[in-house]
């Protein structure tokens, strides 16, 4: 392997001390994260990548840190479900299942998906007589139910939208947040009510949560409530649901409950269906005490409690927080506490201060907000020629016109593309070209912590999205994408990251068979199309339109 070098000191060196210098430098820049002088991260061009071991088949490198788990000191805060990324980076390629099979497509997949890609029966023993997930075959069958409504998530639902009609699904309510999901069928029914929603569950003892809800074709992360805030913005979601998730939300002062508070839009609900909500023993009222006492000091008001279920919202505005007696905690987090940073940011015993201009409360209602430019907009830390809301008008234009070239000339909508990842979404422009194209998938949009923070933009357009850093792994199981599209990312992260890296952490998330769209510059791309050639992917390199973006090529590619 050599990597790609420009040092013309080299050049004055005996031929197999050159060699040497070459090979040892990129083994250090490979482990250790060195840089060349110019700036730029060393790539590495390898003539052919070699299989992991099949052990690895579920392998997720930043939660299966299995050395560095053991050496926590401590574990009862969930320490154990959180990102540890191993020194030494993936180098293979992770293999999928025997019998793998291309999966269901939507909306099919919502009830039922092939054994063989998800060959995991625990959840089947555990949680079959409450509806979840059933065996039938050579299939898992998802009848739609969950631990608190085990006669479906429809009837679940419409029993939410007749307490509390102000959720106005698919209106008002349009971002959700499934905590501890299972199988998500709680998102997976909303979808039909347009309510997107982000499910999430830790890697724990019930075994693949979340690979079930990517292969059903719904949208879900591996994340969990523990001591890092979650890598989503304030004000996020318009609804945040926790049924039976297994989450103490008093412990610690309510530091977990001030999390979900970050992330819940003004005005927003929280629903939680729980022991605590309808059983009378007296550690379950004692629980609820608990969970009263601490929603009045965080100026949250019950507004319903019915059956299993009780909803919650988040005040409009600052108003009672400031007016609370003296004192009382928890206490407002101070105004230079950003609520909008989230990588690797430790839990905050304090309560997120809304924006006193008010941005992000009040949302025009969906579809509207899809294309409306949001007043979080202006927060966003940026150098720009041109005004904010003109930028973002520019980069709708730029993706609808893309994105209907892609359907023409690539036929998206006879593919089966269903999970998508935007890897370096922008204001979301590439996520609402689809929605308006109305490909039966969906999109997350991924914000590198390296560039402007545009996470809660997306959110206010009424997208999902998630903070990362691509030099690191993403929280996903394998094999959980039909689509990767990643435009310009390369050439900006190559300072940063080995792209080596970056392209082999695509072949594990990508499905066998999926498809990666690579936009960049003809360089960076030529570099890329080695390196996936390496992975056994099919390469073309092709010219993009002209105009200010004739420079640009794309890379096409199939796992």
């Amino acid at each position: 392997m050599q990597p790609i070098v420009n040092g013309n000191d080299l050049l004055k060196t005996p031929q197999i001390l050159r060699i040497s210098i070459l090979f040892l430098a990129a083994i250090a820049a490979f482990y250790l994260g060195k840089h060349w002088s110019d700036g730029s991260y060393p790539q590495v061009r390898v003539g052919k990548f070699r299989v992991c071991d099949k052990r690895m088949r579920e392998y997720i490198p930043c939660l299966d840190n299995v050395e560095a788990i053991k050496r926590l000191r401590s574990t009862e805060r969930g320490e154990r479900f959180e990102r540890f990324c191993p020194e030494r980076a993936l180098d293979c390629l992770v293999p999928a299942p025997k019998d793998y099979k291309s999966p269901i497509p939507w909306p099919q997949s919502r009830d039922e998906v092939w054994f063989s890609n998800v060959p995991h029966s625990r959840l089947v023993e555990d949680k079959g007589g409450q509806n979840w997930i059933t065996r039938v075959g050579d299939k898992f069958v998802f009848p739609g139910g969950g631990t608190q409504f085990i006669h479906g998530a429809d009837k679940y639902l419409d029993q939410i939208a007749e307490m509390v009609p102000d959720v106005a699904f698919g209106k008002h309510t349009r971002v959700a947040l499934d905590v501890g999901c299972g199988v998500a069928s709680f998102g997976a029914f909303l979808l039909s009510r347009n309510v997107v929603t982000l499910s999430v569950a830790p890697k724990d003892v019930h075994e693949n949560q979340i690979q079930f809800a990517l292969e059903r074709g719904v949208p879900a992360m591996v994340a969990a409530f523990a001591t890092h805030r979650l890598l989503y913005p304030s004000q996020a979601f318009d609804l945040i649901h926790c049924s039976r998730c297994r989450i103490n939300w008093t412990r610690d002062d309510g530091i977990l409950l001030l999390e979900v508070n970050r992330l819940l839009r003004a005005g927003g609900y929280f629903a939680w269906a729980a022991q605590p909500v309808y059983k009378h023993e007296e550690l379950q009222q004692e629980a609820w005490k608990e969970m009263e006492d601490l929603t009045t000091r965080m100026c949250w008001e019950l507004v319903k409690k019915e059956g299993y279920i009780a909803m919650w919202r988040k005040p409009l505005n600052n108003s009672c927080y400031v007016n609370r007696d003296p004192g009382v905690q928890p206490p407002l987090c101070d105004v230079e506490d950003d609520p909008n940073s989230v990588w690797y940011v430790n839990l905050k015993p304090c309560i997120s201060q809304l924006p006193e201009n008010g941005y992000g409360t009040n949302l025009t209602a969906w579809p509207a907000r899809l294309h409306e430019p949001p007043k979080r907009l202006q927060d966003v830390e940026m150098d720009s020629y041109i005004a904010k809301n003109e930028l973002f008008k520019a980069e709708a234009r730029y993706w609808k016109d893309i994105v209907e070239g892609y359907i023409r000339v690539f036929r998206w909508k006879t593919l089966r593309l269903r999970n998508i990842m935007d890897m370096r979404a922008g204001f979301g422009g590439f996520a609402a070209a689809i929605n308006d194209q109305q490909i039966n998938s969906w999109v997350m949009n991924v914000v590198p912590v390296s560039g402007h923070n545009t996470l809660p933009v997306i959110y206010d357009r009424g997208l999902i999205g998630v903070a990362h850093d691509w030099c690191e792994s993403f929280d996903t199981y394998p094999r959980t994408y039909d689509l990767l599209h990643a435009s310009g990312l390369f050439s900006r992260e190559r300072k940063r990251c080995n792209i080596t890296l970056i392209l082999l952490e695509m072949d594990r998330i990508l499905r066998p068979g999926g498809l990666a769209y690579i936009r960049d510059s003809k360089s960076v791309l030529e570099e890329i199309k080695e390196i996936t050639e390496a992975m056994g992917w099919r390469s073309d390199l092709r010219d993009t339109s002209g105009g200010p973006y004739a420079n640009r090529k794309i890379l096409t590619c199939q796992k």
